[in-house]
């Protein structure tokens, strides 16, 4: 391995302030290096990946993934709509002509009244909306396109709109012509078209046939049964009715007689004439006693309360005593000898004689005021006593009218009921007598509520089929068909077809979006201008933003299967830096099915295995490319451990000693599904990319894939979207794969179907 030539050292990116920016859903985004040391440009803190989220949920993102899903699977949606299309023309161009005659009815609620009150059916509401769909239901109905049959003989002449059903071969006469006119029927009811005209009593019967003249002979043959079976109803109702009436008006007449009999019995055994006057007299005389109970009861109660206070209290401040004149009179005495009394007790002795008689004087006072207090006492006790037998005479007396007033009411109770019920049979015997007489005169008048408008006429063209509309409308369900067929093909199709599909699936950035190109994708590398170029020069320059230090000094690329492209990825990356000036070595380490050396065509007897077993140092078996700078070590022969020789130190050696004289290392790794040599190796080096193809790989295996490979814990910087064609993904990527030069590989007219790139 020389050594001589220092190893020039990558220009290291300056660390700079880590913005962090708080995004609505809680999460932190930031735009600088995270602390694990890589730099995730567009990384969130808690490591997982996100992008711009803010337009995802409005109508131009939908509209563009719906255009993009059409774009998609344009060739389906156009073979869907060629296909619905033909197969349409095709059965209608094949269709009988047929021809349509319709007649016009005008059903009204009731019919022409010359007789009023001659009514014998159901009355309609205003609106007839249930009146309306009872005539349509009868217009479908068996029983009356049995009617037309018979009456039209339609059961001996088949329609022509479809195959005569076919009767019993054998059987009697009267069975054979059950038959016709069954299958006649069904044909009728099959081509027969009931439509109300909206907002009128108007209703259209149309009836479909290949003879234009039995369409319009049916039609209104149609019409005019229905028109008589509605009058035949209407006199069966009449003749009904005047029956019944008749039979109803014989029974009410013994029925009066006999409710009138009763009521003249029941009151010359009562000696009642009209119990109306006198049950109001007594209930006027009732009201009057109670009034006048009422007043007693108020004036007993006054009179009460003002004893109860005499009684109850034995002062002589109350307002009965305080207001009686001679109580008055004699306080005033009193209270002048009690103020005389005192004045002379200043002067003279309680025994002296003069104060003696004063004394006497008072004591004769208070005598006289107790007297008069005991007459007022006495007085509103007597009071009392009067308003409390006045009430009890007055609730007698209304008692007793009460009693009188029940009695002739239970009397008058019998009376009323054989009256009442005399007066409603004869109230009914007229209404009825009244109503067969209408009856009797309206049978004989023809009377109908529905009436022929606008006969049939004999249809010129034929109704059906309408080439036009049944191509406009199997072209409409065509479209909606293959676009919906798309949409459910596009949601079972869970392969990765996008970098959000990629970015979604893992979680992680996408470094790089490589086009889908058409030839060697070597030829296209050595082009300096070609979209694969430029998409690698973008992929490397994110590698050197990859963490704190820059360039990551050992990569391993892996994918989830064969023929991803990890390999080509692997050459461009290499052939890149070493352009860039860094001494790259670029090693297959895909020891199962390695590829690298055909692609750079150099020798692959000694490699990478005859290293890991110890048989050589990796000055032999490296070896000088055609490019400058980049040095390669091929797999070497195929071991029969793999896995066993990356799992042993020798790898970790290789690395670490190769970074001592080259400036990076590549490690082309085998896919991760099935394996363990991209685990290995990923552990031994300072990042992973993870290659994935557009189009070629399920999400479930990047999934499981990116599951493995973290379990290694390894700085897995991103991943890289090989095989991209926005031609084929459709709407909303026309501008991958345009280079600055203004040459497109992706979309070119002239491209054919290009070749996997790196397939093994």
């Amino acid at each position: 391995m020389p050594d001589d030539t220092p190893a020039p050292s990558p220009v290291p990116v300056p660390p700079a302030p880590v913005p962090i920016v708080r995004r609505a859903d809680g999460l932190e985004r930031t735009n600088g290096p995270a602390p694990d040391g890589q730099l995730r440009p567009y990384g969130i803190v808690d490591g997982g990946y996100g992008t711009q989220e803010q337009g995802d949920d409005d109508l131009g993102s939908t509209m563009r993934a719906f255009l993009a899903v059409v774009a998609a699977r344009r060739w389906l949606i156009l073979s869907t709509i060629l296909t619905v299309v033909s197969l349409t023309a095709l059965v209608t161009m094949l269709q009988t002509p047929l021809y349509t005659a319709t007649v016009r009815l005008q059903v009204e609620r009731d019919a022409g009244k010359i007789v009023e009150g001659a009514e014998v059916g159901p009355t309609e509401q205003s609106g007839g909306q249930e009146f309306l769909r009872t005539q349509l239901e009868l217009l479908r109905g068996r029983q009356l396109a049995e009617r037309v049959v018979v009456t039209l003989q339609l059961q001996a002449q088949p329609a022509g709109n479809q195959a005569a059903s076919k009767g019993p071969v054998g059987g009697t006469a009267q069975q054979r012509a059950d038959a016709a006119r069954h299958a006649a029927t069904v044909s009728l009811l099959n081509a027969i078209a009931i439509k109300p005209v909206p907002g009128s009593r108007l209703i259209d019967v149309s009836y479909q046939d290949a003879s234009p003249q039995r369409a319009q002979r049916v039609a209104n043959g149609f019409a005019e049964v229905f028109v008589a079976a509605n009058l035949d109803k209407r006199f069966d109702a009449n003749s009904y009715a005047k029956t019944f009436l008749e039979d109803q008006v014989k029974q009410l007449g013994l029925r009066v007689e006999e409710s009138e009999r009763a009521v003249v019995e029941y009151a010359e055994r009562e000696q009642m004439l009209d119990s109306s006057d006198k049950l109001t007299l007594a209930d006027q005389n009732l009201g009057i006693a109670n009034n006048a109970l009422g007043a007693a009861l108020t004036e007993r109660l006054k009179a009460e309360q003002l004893w109860r206070q005499i009684v109850d209290t034995s002062g002589m401040n109350l307002p009965q005593i305080l207001s009686n004149a001679s109580v008055d009179l004699l306080r005033q005495r009193r209270n002048a000898l009690v103020s005389e009394y005192e004045e002379k007790l200043e002067t003279f002795k309680p025994n002296y004689p003069g104060m003696i008689q004063i004394k006497n004087k008072i004591a004769e006072v208070d005598r006289q005021l107790a007297t008069e207090v005991r007459a007022i006492r006495e007085s509103l006790k007597a009071g009392y006593d009067n308003a409390l037998k006045q009430e009890e005479d007055q609730r007698k007396r209304v008692d007793e009218l009460r009693a009188d007033g029940l009695a002739l009411q239970r009397k008058g109770i019998q009376y009323n009921t054989l009256k009442r019920d005399a007066e409603t049979n004869r109230n009914l015997y007229n209404s009825l007598l009244q109503k067969l007489k209408q009856v009797d005169v309206a049978a004989g008048v023809a009377t109908n509520n529905v009436l022929v408008v606008d006969r049939a006429s004999v249809p010129r063209e034929p109704s059906s089929p309408r080439i036009l509309r049944a191509l406009a409308l199997a072209f409409v369900l065509s479209i909606v068909a293959g676009i919906g067929l798309a949409y459910a093909l596009e949601l079972l199709d869970d392969r990765i077809k996008t970098p959000e599909d990629i970015e979604k699936a893992t979680r992680l950035p996408v470094l790089g979006t490589i086009p889908f190109v058409d030839g060697d994708p070597m030829a296209d590398l050595d082009d300096p201008r070609s979209a694969m170029a430029e998409s690698y020069r973008s992929l490397a320059t994110a590698l050197q933003f990859a963490s704190k230090e820059g360039l990551p000094r050992s990569l391993v690329l892996t994918s989830s299967a064969p023929g991803e492209g990890k390999s080509s990825t692997a050459i461009a990356l290499s052939r890149h830096f070493a352009q860039m000036g860094l001494k790259v070595l670029l090693v297959d380490a895909d020891m199962r099915r390695p590829s690298l050396h055909v692609k750079l065509g150099l020798d692959n007897s000694l490699g990478l295995s005859n290293f890991l077993t110890g048989a050589m140092k990796p000055p032999q078996v490296i070896q000088a490319t055609n490019f400058p700078n980049l040095a390669f070590m091929s797999a070497g022969p195929v071991p029969p451990n793999a896995a066993d020789l990356l799992g042993g130190n020798r790898m970790f050696s290789l690395v670490s000693v190769g970074l001592q004289v080259f400036d990076l290392i590549v490690v082309d790794a085998p896919p991760l599904l099935g394996l363990a040599d991209a685990q290995l190796l990923a552990s031994a080096t300072h990042a992973t990319i993870f290659v994935a193809a557009s189009g070629q790989v399920r999400k479930r295996f990047v999934r499981s894939a990116i599951q493995r490979i973290t379990l290694t814990r390894t700085n897995l910087v991103g991943v890289v979207l090989t095989k991209f064609d926005a031609k084929a993904i459709g709407y909303g990527y026309s501008g991958y794969g345009n280079n600055y030069y203004g040459q497109n590989y992706s979309t070119s007219p002239d491209a054919a179907l290009p070749a996997p790139i790196g397939a093994r």
